[in-house]
């Protein structure tokens, strides 16, 4: 791993601590911190000229502080003769805005995207985008990595004596089916309808449920409403047990009261974002090792894709 350095912003040191330590590199220094008004300042603590730069940063909540400091961070490393800035983002806020889906709208992963580039980054990673269109707003290279790679050994070991994979939504079907071809298992789709935003109305399933071991998947769960509610109609289908799976444990507003008031009877995500309150029905389970062999190929260059393959 020579001519490599990696830093950690401060959205989420624990994670950048871990994907270190299975580098056997340890965090190089950099100090970011807060001018009085809040403006984000940063210092990089040794010299980084002609290295490679890694940056772990997941854009999670507070995202608009969290995506500023990685903005800067970016600007600091180029503005310091760095050889390329990778920025290593396992979770990508703002990728919900990805289109104009009503009249007069923004189309911020886009922007977020621009900024990103504008500050001088030559490589993205990050983990199960919203849409993986977004990859086409970049003009760097972007690697999206599936957390299906964590979530499939997990099912295997549980298990399940009648599995079947589920879309809690028609625009989450190409994500399910990618994972139910994976482990071989069926697909069902649940047809939800929305009002409006992080609300959601679940109407019907399509396919058979019955004496089913239903896993829901999806990339995120954010206020969980889609989620519980797919697991309760998806119950009063016949299902004999139902287990989401989101990639990111975004778990905003009352998300976790939901959780844990709902007729799942486990909820498995992974660690893209730090988790700050824990519930007996939730599981975690750590990308740290899948990112830090991304970032040993990517150094040496190696084939990521083939890890998926």
């Amino acid at each position: 791993m020579r001519g490599i350095k990696v830093f950690s912003g401060s959205a989420y040191r624990e994670f950048s601590e871990e994907v270190s330590k299975f580098l056997d590199l340890p965090l190089s220094n950099a100090s970011v911190g807060k001018f009085s008004d809040g403006e984000i300042n940063v210092q990089i603590g040794e010299s980084v000229r002609g290295q490679d730069i890694f940056i772990i940063q997941p854009t999670c909540a507070p995202t608009n502080d969290n995506l500023m400091e990685l903005l800067v961070m970016i600007d600091a490393f180029r503005r310091s003769s760095a050889n390329t800035i990778n920025a290593i983002i396992p979770y990508f806020g703002y990728a919900r805005q990805d289109r104009k889906a009503a009249p007069r709208v923004p189309i911020t992963a886009k922007l977020v995207a621009n900024l990103l580039e504008t500050a001088g980054v030559d490589r993205i990673v990050t983990m199960d985008l919203h849409a993986g269109q977004i990859q086409g707003f970049f003009d760097v290279p972007v690697d999206n990595l599936y957390g299906s790679i964590v979530f499939k050994d997990y099912i295997k070991q549980k298990d399940l004596p009648n599995p079947i994979i589920a879309s809690p939504d028609i625009g989450g079907v190409s994500r399910a089916r990618y994972f139910a071809d994976q482990l071989g298992f069926d697909l069902v789709i649940v047809d939800k309808k929305r009002e409006k935003a992080n609300i959601s109305e679940v109407m019907n399933i399509i396919g058979d449920v019955t004496d089913k071991d239903v896993i829901l998947v999806d990339d995120m769960i954010d206020t969980a409403g889609t989620m519980c509610k797919a697991a309760e109609v998806l119950k009063k289908h016949g299902a004999t047990s139902v287990m989401a799976l989101g990639t990111h444990p975004v778990l905003s507003g009352q998300a976790l009261e939901r959780i844990n008031a709902s007729v799942l009877d486990e909820v498995v995500m992974t660690n893209t974002i730090p988790l700050l309150h824990k519930s007996t029905k939730i599981k975690i389970l750590s990308v740290a090792p899948l990112f830090a062999e991304v970032i040993r190929r990517i150094n040496n260059d190696e084939s990521v894709n083939s890890l998926f393959s």
